[in-house]
């Protein structure tokens, strides 16, 4: 059974839960939050009318990084996140950017290639998970 997903644009704080419990569980709820949220784009990816996905975009001139990317753990694997990345990829051009990047954790280097990113750099980390920046050209 497939349910319809709806995305669509939401304030900061509607991000905080998700990003919280997806991405750093055992940090505090302030640990989520970016001094910059205020001037981002935020949207979420809706499953029966409850947020599965989250995602940040912040546009500096023509070049636009996504942040905070975060999927239910029991919605991952469905494709969601896909949809949402594809979203941004889009709104980001929209808004007139012509690169796009983030700084991805290592593990999920493959899903990032899938949508032309690359990996730029060395891995550096964040406490101890390994990330990698990945970028494209729009």
């Amino acid at each position: 059974m497939t349910s319809e997903l709806t995305i669509r644009p939401i304030q900061a704080a509607d991000t905080y839960a998700l990003r919280h419990q997806v991405l750093w569980p055992q940090e505090s709820m302030t640990y989520i939050k970016l001094n910059n949220d205020e001037t981002g784009f935020h949207f979420g990816a809706y499953r029966n009318a409850k947020l599965v996905s989250v995602i940040s975009l912040f546009i500096d001139g023509n070049v636009a990084r996504f942040r905070k990317f975060a999927t239910r753990p029991d919605c991952q694997g469905q494709g969601i996140g896909s949809q949402l990345l594809r979203h941004i990829i889009t709104e980001a051009r929209t808004q007139g950017a012509r690169r796009l990047w983030c700084d991805a954790r290592a593990v999920n280097e493959n899903f990032y290639r899938a949508f032309k990113l690359e990996p730029e750099g060395n891995r550096f980390y964040r406490g101890t998970i390994p990330y990698v920046r990945m970028a494209r050209d729009l």
